[in-house]
């Protein structure tokens, strides 16, 4: 899971926390081991059908992809939701986005919400305010980002500790966290 093995150029990466009615963004740079803000917003998605649905949320990310050129993509899991109809809408845009970066052949991370708050906020079950302002701190923006966009920015710096984080360890040592972390679902 290096942040960029073919160069010594800094690690773009697109954090992706995907929605039926909305979808954040976040991209960040790693440069010397410090997470930079390079962009982050929102893909409205408007339509009468999932068809129209998807589509704008396809056309949105390859805007982004196109204008931000990241080299890696972060996508948050779905979680089990309280209503299937939502679970179902969710796993439909997370599915078009995946696809959407496969088609790029860019290598794509996933990561449950309790593994993005901790690696943010240093608990799992922190709320969404708190996440909102580490992900401001951390970036040292001058203002709260939007909710959703925060969350793709979590979903960005999450992949980026967790990367720098097996980097140090040896490939045993990383194997072996890698499989502690799977069987919690952490």
């Amino acid at each position: 899971m290096p942040l960029r093995p073919e160069s010594n150029q800094p690690a773009r990466i697109l954090g992706i926390d995907p929605g039926s009615r909305q979808t954040g963004y976040g991209i960040i740079e790693m440069h010397a081991g410090r997470a930079v803000w390079v962009g982050s917003g929102c893909i409205r998605i408007k339509g009468e059908d999932l068809a129209s649905r998807l589509r704008v949320l396809v056309e949105g990310l390859i805007d982004i992809l196109n204008q931000h050129q990241p080299a890696i993509v972060a996508v948050e899991q779905v979680f089990m939701h309280r209503n299937a109809d939502s679970a179902l809408k969710l796993g439909q845009a997370r599915g078009a986005a995946i696809s959407v970066v496969a088609g790029r052949h860019l290598p794509v991370y996933e990561y449950t919400p309790t593994q993005i708050k901790k690696a943010i906020v240093g608990k799992g079950n922190a709320a969404k305010a708190q996440v909102q302002h580490m992900v401001k701190a951390m970036l040292g923006l001058s203002h709260l980002p939007q909710e959703d966009a925060a969350d793709a920015l979590a979903i960005a710096l999450c992949h980026a500790h967790t990367a720098q984080t097996l980097s140090r360890m040896t490939p045993r040592q990383a194997v072996l966290h890698q499989a502690r972390r799977s069987r919690r679902g952490r």
